[in-house]
């Protein structure tokens, strides 16, 4: 599996726009500093086909060490959750949409 970086991102951002590797730069750190902002100020944020990002709180707990047993006060936080859309979901599954819209029609008949 490989990994996809900030950089590459905004290189085929570039490169698929044909625009300058810097003005690609600037909308991509723009776009995430938006995110961060947003979700930082309690924001759920929510993009049609791909997916939510949403605040969700923890509440303080009490786990235990593995390796001496002892209980370990965990602290509350807040973390951030993600849950895919459906169209990122059906790519992922390769799935299309005229193979869903297929399979939906065939289970109504």
């Amino acid at each position: 599996m490989s990994t996809t970086t900030k950089n590459v991102l905004i290189d085929r951002i570039a490169g698929k726009l044909r625009i300058k590797r810097s003005l690609a730069r600037d909308v991509v750190h723009c776009f995430f500093e938006m995110v961060i902002s947003d979700l930082s100020k309690g924001h759920r944020l929510e993009f049609r086909d791909f997916g939510v990002f949403e605040i969700r709180s923890r509440a303080a707990r009490t786990a235990q060490n593995p390796k001496t047993l002892e209980p370990v006060p965990v602290p509350s936080k807040r973390a951030v959750k993600f849950k895919s859309g459906r169209l990122m979901r059906d790519r992922i599954e390769g799935r299309s949409r005229s193979k869903r819209k297929q399979s939906m029609s065939s289970t109504r008949d």
